[in-house]
């Protein structure tokens, strides 16, 4: 199947109903003779009720078919890609990206 990722901006905080995060970094990450678009971010919960923190993360959208090919209607970048299926893949990625990024967390799409 395949996605699209729009590029709203790097450092830019989103508010959500806990508190906010933001995209710091977007990572074309050479993997097996093709590209991973990868996204480093920080989340913080500071409106909540039941308490406050926050953590940094990484998110593997998947193998890029195309970076930044279209835009929006908006006019935002549109980058295609499919997810990454395998799991030892997944397990490779998620170690290099706690160690090279310092991130607490790696989600996959």
């Amino acid at each position: 199947m395949i996605y699209e990722y729009i590029h709203f901006g790097l450092n830019k905080e989103i508010k959500a109903i806990g508190g906010y995060y933001a995209v710091t970094k977007e990572i074309r990450l050479p993997v097996e003779e093709r590209e991973v678009l990868v996204t480093v971010g920080y989340g913080i919960m500071d409106t909540t009720c039941c308490g406050s923190g926050g953590c940094s993360y990484a998110t593997v959208h998947g193998y890029i078919l195309s970076w930044k090919g279209k835009s929006n209607n908006e006019g935002f970048a549109v980058t295609t890609f499919e997810p990454i299926q395998g799991g030892a893949l997944r397990s490779m990625l998620e170690k290099e990206l706690t160690k090279t990024e310092n991130v607490q967390q790696v989600n996959f799409m």
